[in-house]
């Protein structure tokens, strides 16, 4: 009797632990960010340029051999973790070489990249002509631009973030990121 009972009860759990329920596991996810609003300061020091940064970066000199500072700036990024390189360069040669300086830069990331988008930046008002790259995939510098004068001075910019190049999962990041940096290059002029 003992052994009827038991196996009615083993029948019993194991009839009930049935169901047409298909338990998938959920995907890894990430970290929501909490990034502030996008605000600008305007950026204008001893150097041939002006722009609106965002508030949440930190723009700091850079020092030549010399140690006198120069108007290339390391622009920190605040809260995105990470940094552009900014550098202004008074042209010597033709401006065709500058440009494909900056052209084989992005062309480094080829590799990487599973696409290469760029957007013409011409404002003849202004005298700012110039390219800004954005890289998708997993590469090392997801956002690249320059912009000149066409005759005499040159700027080029390069981001990169302190983190896995995982496209995915920067993504958020980046995009806003990309708000602030075309409203960089949007603010952009050269001083007279």
């Amino acid at each position: 009797m003992k052994y009827i009972a038991l196996a009615l009860i083993t029948l019993i759990v194991f009839a009930s632990c049935g169901g047409d329920e298909i338990l998938i596991p959920k995907p890894p996810t990430y970290l929501r960010l909490n990034l502030p609003d996008h605000k600008y300061t305007l950026f204008s020091e001893a150097c041939p340029y002006e722009f609106e940064a965002a508030s949440i970066f930190k723009i700091r000199a850079v020092t030549d051999e010399k140690g006198e500072v120069t108007c290339h700036k390391d622009i920190d990024l605040g809260p995105l973790n990470g940094v552009m390189h900014f550098s202004y360069i008074p042209m010597e040669n033709d401006l065709a070489d500058y440009i494909n300086f900056a052209i084989n830069k992005v062309e480094e990331h080829k590799v990487k990249a599973t696409a290469i988008e760029d957007s013409l930046i011409i404002r003849p008002k202004d005298k700012v002509y110039g390219t800004f790259f954005e890289l998708q995939g997993d590469v090392a510098s997801p956002f690249q631009f320059y912009l000149t004068d066409s005759t005499s001075r040159f700027v080029s910019g390069v981001v990169y973030l302190n983190a896995a190049p995982k496209y995915d999962s920067l993504r958020p990041s980046l995009e806003y990121l990309k708000v602030d940096l075309y409203h960089f290059l949007e603010t952009f002029k050269w001083k007279e």
